[in-house]
């Protein structure tokens, strides 16, 4: 990639502290750096040295910055590139040797997988697919919510109210039913809050009945997560839930103490945090029972252990910043790795127009539900728009589902999400559909020209030509780019881009009445598009159609 090209000769002259990245208006350039502005040198100067080392560049002073022009003959070969690399182009082997675990969807057992799980598990299957893309070997992690006081009052209302006998004809629904039941009953009687923890004490103890009834919980909720994954497309490496750490637990809380790290309070056993920089942590309370916080410490060194990455990231609501504050610095205090190691990637909530959703209330959107009413409505568009067409059902689940993934994906993660049908299926602008319409209509260019395209001579001399020649170009740095930033919806702005890019092409210039090599050099530009489109949707994990 250039911009490889272009930091690597930068660092030969010594400079160590700057940047390199695409200006959002191409007059300034493909590529611009603000080494001068960050090292205090006269810019002329420092241009000056890189025109030696990168002659087929043009570079040109703007203020402090430096700006890089690419050739028509390097964005040609680029283009000869894309059609011959096809599916693997774009990625790279900078990650090679290293290792990245991505922990992700994280779903609760005896819990829905509602509208508000999906965006852990699409964001953090995209962040997974972008490693993969830049030669990591990428570790997905589900680590599974399936421990804690929250079994205690499930066991508890199957016990009261539900059927213990036959628990095997339970649904998730079934589950969800009796926790909003418990709550409901614990908010005029507080006391079977003491009695659900006593039910999760025996069961952490490995009481028979207590663990025959979460056993059943657990076989419940994984044969439905699984249908939802399936839909989803989404296939995560490991499944491990927090009770796979149980065993490990006494070892993380008595080498806390050995070392120092943590202490006993009141009965319990706490980290405290040099300077009271983040407030103590929990890792045993005083009943002797454990924390999410201390079966988090143990899933990281079992980590550690087994696959010693370069890096976990941990694709999680912005709820959990505090604790994830602490809990990469209780690992540095304990020595097991630095905080650098580790990052939180804190997605904002799924809202409904109406506000938050809660389990406890019953106010929750089943995520099947979801997808399922999103392929009703694609089905219906199609029946719509082109009633004459062939494979409608299965043509509607990738757009309906692609749609609803895309939504997702198209904010930076941050950002709170309140779904909204108008958006999800829109035909137009940034969306899901809008983007495989293009890839669809770029195809149906290429079915009709009925030509193999030849990639030898191609030559460009419209500016809408030169344009999509840039714009294609710059794929492979916005991988690296939503990699880096662990954002996604970088390749979506990318691709929206992209999409308009090829119409204001496809409309300006003539591609099927445009003659000898004209033609030929038009319909590469036209595969090529079609080719990254179909690639940066596959790392966003949609699909595209052949028709529609």
């Amino acid at each position: 990639m250039i911009k490889d090209q272009i930091e690597n000769s930068i660092k030969e002259l010594g400079y160590s502290n700057f940047s390199v990245d695409a200006p959002p208006n191409p007059n300034l350039g493909d590529y611009s750096t603000n080494v001068a502005m960050k090292s205090g040198k006269d810019p002329a100067v420092i241009a000056e040295e890189l025109r030696i080392k990168n002659k087929e560049l043009r570079i040109e002073v703007a203020g402090r910055f430096i700006n890089f022009f690419l050739s028509k003959d390097y964005l040609i070969q680029e283009l000869k590139n894309i059609l011959k690399q096809k599916g693997k182009y774009g990625c790279a082997s900078k990650g090679k040797g290293k290792v990245v675990i991505v922990d992700y969807s994280s779903v609760n057992i005896a819990k829905p997988f509602g509208i508000g799980h999906l965006r852990s598990t699409i964001i953090g299957q995209a962040i997974y697919n972008l490693y993969g893309c830049l030669g990591y070997r990428a570790v997905g992690d589900n680590h599974l919510g399936d421990w804690g006081t929250q079994f205690g009052k499930l066991i508890y209302a199957i016990k009261t109210w539900g059927n213990e006998i036959d628990i095997s004809s339970y649904s998730v629904k079934s589950l969800v039913a009796l926790y909003i039941k418990f709550h409901e009953e614990a908010e005029k009687n507080p006391e079977l809050e003491n009695e659900a923890r006593k039910w999760f004490e025996r069961l952490e103890k490995g009481d028979k009945e207590a663990k025959k009834i979460w056993k059943e919980c657990v076989r419940i909720s994984m044969a439905e997560f699984d249908r939802i994954y399936q839909m989803l497309g989404v296939n995560i490496d490991l499944a491990l839930g927090e009770s796979f750490y149980e065993s490990m637990l006494k070892d993380v809380v008595e080498e806390a103490l050995k070392k120092g790290v943590a202490k006993e309070s009141q009965g319990a056993i706490i980290i405290e945090f040099p300077d009271n920089s983040l407030p103590p942590m929990m890792i045993q309370k005083s009943d002797g029972t454990t924390l999410y916080s201390t079966r988090d410490l143990a899933t990281i060194k079992y980590r550690l252990d087994k696959f010693k990455p370069d890096k976990i990231i941990y694709e999680v609501g912005s709820e959990q910043t505090l604790h994830f504050c602490q809990l990469f610095r209780a690992v540095e205090l304990l020595g097991w790795a630095g905080k650098e190691n580790f990052v939180h990637v804190a997605h904002g909530l799924m809202r409904l127009k109406s506000g938050k959703m809660s389990t406890r209330k019953g106010d929750v959107i089943y995520l099947e539900d979801v997808l399922n009413e999103a392929v009703e409505k694609a089905k219906k568009i199609i029946e719509e728009k082109n009633p004459e067409l062939g494979g409608k059902e299965e043509i509607a689940k990738i757009v309906g589902i692609g749609g609803v993934k895309y939504n997702d994906l198209s904010s930076h993660p941050s950002t709170d999400i309140i779904f909204d049908w108008d958006k999800v299926l829109n035909l137009e602008g940034n969306s899901g559909p809008y983007l495989q319409y293009a890839y669809i209509r770029a195809e149906n260019i290429l079915r009709k020209s009925e030509t193999k395209i030849n990639s030898r001579n191609l030559e460009f001399k419209e500016q809408k030509e030169l344009d999509l020649l840039r714009k294609l170009e710059k794929y492979s740095y916005i991988i690296e780019k939503s990699a880096e930033n662990y954002s996604p919806n970088f390749i979506c702005n990318y691709l929206f881009e992209l999409s308009k890019e090829f119409n204001s092409f496809y409309e300006s210039v003539p591609v099927l009445k445009a003659e000898g090599n004209a033609r030929s050099s038009r319909l590469a530009l036209v595969r090529a598009t079609a080719q990254i489109l179909k690639n940066g949707l596959a790392l966003l994990g949609i699909n595209v159609p052949e028709h529609m």
